[in-house]
């Protein structure tokens, strides 16, 4: 009985003690911390349990570390996708599989796209295959010029994508939005107007409030982007209507607004600049979509940045739920157009940072997400090379200081057919 009773205890005291959390150390790599900083050759990255504990040079590694040799290659942070859809859509063709916008839905501020994200959709695993560990995750609008919270999300492979929940709100005010509101920028600015008076009455008296413009749980979900508690995301690409956006502060002086697109955003960089607003651009357009971005030019980030822009890359309308793996191709592009006469690009670090630290700071994260900082999340990629190289390929992702599978659909299917044998292939095949 005695024996048992000591068994019972030490059982116990194993249970109380914390667990101690693993410890990895990332050796001999060409590190990139991507704060915009240059990279460090045969720079060491330490990881204790979910967080980075030091990234560089001369840092202490402890005995008890797994060790990781990154000799001749790469470690930089996770990639961190400023737009997209990722989550939402599967085949984007098929309703049942596209979860973007809610066009038959009588709300639209209060749709939160956090319940319609889904871990387990193939472009999850290929684009963290591809070294892609957040993303920012906006809905399309449906009915109403506001399309509801978007939400930033992990890429790793278990059932709990959401790193933020209802981290943004996002709004059209650009051609798509005057469309929605009656066919004119007028009507789409006295709509907007309209709806956030209507928040604000709802504020002074819930339980009276009725509108035939507003449900009450929209109504309510606008309150924060009032207050200036919520970020405003708005869709605009002309200068003309980023300035009308600039100009919303005079009668809503506590938005948070962050410009998503913003194609002709170099005409009105210093007007951008003046106001503190932060812009993720798209970083591939060079002609001209529609009318509302003839000035459309691939030295708009650079542009906007020499003007003191805070600005990363984002990817509106552009493959936005499957190929955020262009975002290293994009980052790339710019840094080559400055060998292009008078154009304007990146430099490498700025390129770099457009896609891992600047995105998390325009989303208010930088303090946990986005490099390799003492204290941020785990989030690390080894690469064969330089990341913005298109050669270069992905041989580890770590996410929250997990290791995570690459395998993915298209890698499963590329080895299933690059050496097809008797009976392997479908009957299809056979005739």
């Amino acid at each position: 009985m005695k024996r048992f009773a000591i068994l019972l205890a030490s059982a116990a005291a194993l249970i109380a003690a914390p667990l101690v959390a693993q410890t990895t150390a990332i050796t001999g790599g060409k590190v990139v911390i991507g704060d915009g900083s240059a990279p460090i050759d045969g720079g060491t990255v330490l990881i204790r349990g979910d967080r980075v504990v030091a990234a560089g040079a001369n840092v202490t590694i402890p005995d008890d570390a797994r060790r990781i040799d990154a000799t001749g290659k790469w470690v930089t942070p996770g990639i961190f996708a400023g737009f997209s859809r990722i989550g939402l859509v599967e085949v984007g063709a098929v309703k049942q599989t596209n979860d973007t916008d809610a066009d038959k839905s009588v709300f639209s501020a209060a749709l939160d796209i956090q319940y319609a994200i889904n871990p387990f959709a193939s472009p999850i695993s290929v684009n963290r295959a591809a070294g892609v560990t957040r993303a920012v995750v906006s809905p399309d609008t449906g009915a109403s010029i506001f399309g509801g919270y978007g939400a930033v999300i992990d890429l790793g492979q278990d059932e709990n994508p959401i790193t933020q929940a209802r981290a943004f709100q996002f709004v059209e005010l650009g051609e798509t939005g005057h469309r929605k509101a009656g066919g004119s920028r007028a009507a789409a600015h006295i709509l907007f107007r309209a709806l956030l008076d209507e928040s604000r009455t709802y504020a002074r008296n819930p339980a009276a409030f009725d509108s035939d413009l507003l449900k009450a749980s929209d109504a309510k979900a606008l309150l924060p982007v009032i207050n200036g508690s919520t970020k405003l995301m708005v869709h605009v690409e002309s200068a003309n209507d980023i300035l009308k956006v600039l100009d919303l502060r005079k009668d809503f002086p506590a938005l948070d607004l962050v410009l998503v697109g913003a194609n002709e955003g170099w005409r009105v960089a210093d007007h951008i600049a003046a106001a503190g607003v932060p812009v993720l651009a798209s970083a591939l357009s060079d002609l001209p979509d529609g009318f509302e971005d003839l000035s459309s030019t691939q030295s708009n980030i650079g542009r906007m940045k020499d003007a003191g822009v805070k600005v990363a890359i984002g990817m509106i309308n552009d493959r936005d739920a499957h190929q955020l793996r262009y975002s290293v191709q994009y980052a790339g592009n710019l840094v080559a157009l400055n060998k292009v006469p008078r154009a304007t690009g990146l430099t490498w670090d700025e390129a770099f940072a457009a896609i891992s630290s600047v995105p998390a700071e325009i989303m208010d994260m930088g303090s946990q997400l986005g490099s390799l900082k003492a204290g941020r999340h785990a989030d690390v990629v080894i690469w064969t090379g330089d990341p913005l190289e298109l050669s270069t390929q992905v041989e580890k992702v770590i996410i929250d200081g997990v290791d995570q599978s690459l395998s993915n659909r298209q890698m499963r299917l590329r080895e299933r057919y690059s050496n097809p044998t008797p009976g392997a292939l479908p009957k299809a095949y056979d005739h």
